[in-house]
């Protein structure tokens, strides 16, 4: 037991040197974190669709969620378990969040890569990994998979 959990333990260390290695070879630091997530989020607040939706869920706690996405993209880029949350259980049950919203999301995300990236491998790398997150939670959110039954006559 002792020495599967010092395996564990190696593996993961290697995920983690391997994802900063990838990260510092594209630029990329906790510095770029904090300036991906504080332009991009001025940006979402500013925007005529995304911000009132943004804003009406988190009025009053913005500064928490700033952080809270700061460890969250510094994880998913360093693999290195800063972020402890739960997305969808998130953003169930906000309210006028609906599919069309990602596209948007998306967009906005990939201007701001566009803006401030080191370069177009970052961009990419980044852009790829919203592009996963958002059919996730589009998926989690939004999709019913008795609407995709074969058997299930058209009303």
């Amino acid at each position: 037991m002792d020495t599967e959990i010092r395996g564990r333990a190696v593996h993961v260390a290697a995920i983690r040197e391997r994802a900063e290695a990838e990260m510092k070879a594209m630029g990329i630091d906790e510095a770029f974190i904090d300036r991906l997530v504080e332009t991009f989020y001025g940006r979402v607040l500013q925007h005529p669709a995304l911000g009132p939706v943004f804003d009406a869920r988190l009025t009053g706690r913005w500064p928490e969620h700033m952080q809270k996405m700061k460890s969250f993209w510094s994880s998913v880029a360093f693999r290195s378990g800063a972020y402890g949350g739960k997305p969808v259980q998130a953003h169930t049950g906000v309210a006028n969040m609906s599919p069309d919203l990602f596209p948007q999301w998306l967009a906005l995300f990939s201007e701001t890569l566009s803006d401030i990236a080191p370069n177009r491998e970052a961009k990419a790398w980044f852009m790829a990994t919203a592009e996963r997150i958002a059919k996730s939670l589009t998926l989690s959110l939004f999709y019913n998979p008795a609407l995709d039954d074969p058997m299930r006559k058209p009303a």
